[in-house]
């Protein structure tokens, strides 16, 4: 096989196409930073969720005089109800003067409402607590319904409800990444398809002649096929690029150097996501060219 004349022919079609190529490069370019940017969410749920799933405790707030609610008349049998719950690794009693403690601790601030509030809170307004840390962070339903309404609790808390929305978010964000992702890389698909399409019909005399002094299709594919990888290895290393400076500026510069309240993904992660990134542009543009070269070659 001449090689002289596959590049030959790759750099005349590269001229040829050049604002084709371009607009796949592109296509593929920011259709790929999207699935890197999905991939990226995704680590960063699990990791959210392994850091915040061993935290995850319920909070029972026990009855006070400014908590008239009908069950704290008759006391409480919670204790007993903990120790025979399967759900429960273990708990600990929280008293009025720990919670007051506790509130005085991360109340600091320089707000002067907040302030005021500090100062008008005293320690008899506050609930004696059970913290409760669970086998199973994700079952928390079973306890919380048993100690629900039982004598002697006002409140059940659990950071669930805090952490949900959050999760919500995140998830929400992936899954339009990847959305919008899945609609580029369908259009990067067509692109290459239509791209390798003009290309033959702009060479079918050159094809023709070829065929006739008895050129094996590989040969004749080859020069397509590299051309079309160029473009998608081109859009996948900007995409890459991308998603290395999303992780160093945004991720490592502003988020955990300032933020400590989960961990957060790193060039580890990204480097994973470069890797899946440099195959998909591999595979996004070899796959349809094979498939349409063989094809539009049949002259």
């Amino acid at each position: 096989m001449r090689l002289t004349y596959v590049f030959s022919e790759l750099g005349t079609g590269l001229k040829r196409n050049l604002s084709m190529t371009v607009a796949v490069i592109v296509t593929i370019w920011v259709s790929l930073t999207l699935v890197a940017l999905g991939l990226l969410l995704q680590q960063q749920v699990n990791k959210t969720q392994e850091v915040w799933g061993s935290k995850l405790q319920i909070t029972v707030a026990l009855c006070n005089d400014n908590t008239p609610v009908p069950t704290c008349v008759n006391g409480a049998t919670i204790e007993k109800a903990m120790d025979n719950s399967p759900d429960v690794d273990s708990y600990f009693f929280r008293s009025r003067a720990q919670v007051y403690d506790l509130y005085k601790k991360i109340s600091v601030s320089d707000d002067p409402t907040t302030q005021a509030l500090s100062d008008v809170v005293r320690q008899k307004d506050f609930q004696e607590q059970y913290v409760i840390t669970l086998n199973d962070p994700q079952k928390y339903q079973g306890i919380k319904s048993q100690l629900s309404g039982m004598p002697g609790v006002a409140t059940i808390q659990d950071l669930h409800q805090v952490l949900g929305p959050i999760y919500t978010v995140i998830d929400g964000l992936k899954w339009a990444a990847l959305g919008a992702a899945g609609v580029l890389l369908i259009s990067a698909v067509l692109q290459v398809s239509n791209t390798i399409r003009l290309a033959v019909f702009a060479r079918r005399r050159e094809i023709g002649i070829m065929r006739l002094v008895g050129a094996s299709s590989l040969y004749i594919q080859l020069p397509f096929v590299m051309e079309a990888v160029l473009a998608g290895l081109v859009g996948a290393v900007l995409a890459c690029g991308s998603i290395g400076l999303f992780t160093a500026v945004i991720i490592l510069g502003k988020l955990k150097g300032h933020s400590n309240i989960t961990e957060w993904v790193g060039w580890h992660e990204a480097s994973m996501a470069m890797i899946v990134v440099l195959v998909l542009g591999v595979l996004l543009s070899a796959v349809p060219t094979l498939v349409m070269s063989r094809k539009y070659l049949r002259v």
